[in-house]
């Protein structure tokens, strides 16, 4: 197993900082809107939120999952694009999850969460190691990085599409995918770009 990286270990204290802080302390309920993204429309909506959502979760659960993908992908992407690249992707896909939320409307009662921050590393991870295989927790099958992904971004695209009403901000998955798919690309093409 690869030994955790610095920026990964970083972002994974802070997630779990700002989610147990609004579960613990005293009094940071009252501040728990300025970490949820509302639609930029929405008298709630704040400028803050649209990089403060990416680090609170909804539940435990969504934490942990999100979390644990950072764990186990991430250090083998910032390994290989190096860290100032990996922050840059992950708040970037982040970024990029508030735009296509915004423009078809998947945030209306507030998103929150580091889902497309960790769709664009999944992503760039992909297209970086192909034919890595990797497992999901549940499903112990191998299955190649490029096949898992793909599944990963079209049921984002097919949910998206289908406005299931599933509380999931599907749209944000995508928009954090396709950040990550670019970056790849213009790492390949440029390949001094942010080193």
């Amino acid at each position: 197993m690869m030994r955790i990286t610095d920026v990964v270990k970083n972002l994974i204290i802070i997630n779990v900082i700002v989610f147990f802080a609004f579960q613990i302390l005293p009094g940071a309920r009252s501040l728990f809107q300025y970490f949820v993204l509302y639609d930029f429309s929405d008298p709630r909506f704040n400028p803050i939120q649209i990089v403060t959502h990416m680090f609170n979760h909804g539940n435990f659960n969504h934490l942990l999952f999100n979390m644990l993908g950072l764990f186990f992908i991430g250090p083998f992407l910032e390994q290989a694009i190096g860290s100032k690249r990996f922050l840059f992707l992950y708040l970037a896909a982040g970024l990029g999850g508030v735009v296509l939320s915004q423009l078809f409307g998947s945030g209306a009662n507030g998103m929150l969460g580091a889902s497309g921050c960790l769709l664009g590393v999944v992503v760039a991870f992909a297209m970086m190691f192909p034919n890595m295989e990797m497992m999901l927790m549940f499903i112990p099958i191998p299955i190649k990085a490029k096949y898992l992904v793909t599944a990963f971004v079209l049921y984002d695209l097919f949910s998206g599409i289908g406005r299931f009403n599933d509380g999931i901000a599907h749209f944000a998955h995508l928009g954090g995918a396709l950040v990550g798919f670019l970056l790849v690309l213009a790492w390949r093409k440029y390949p001094d770009f942010l080193k």
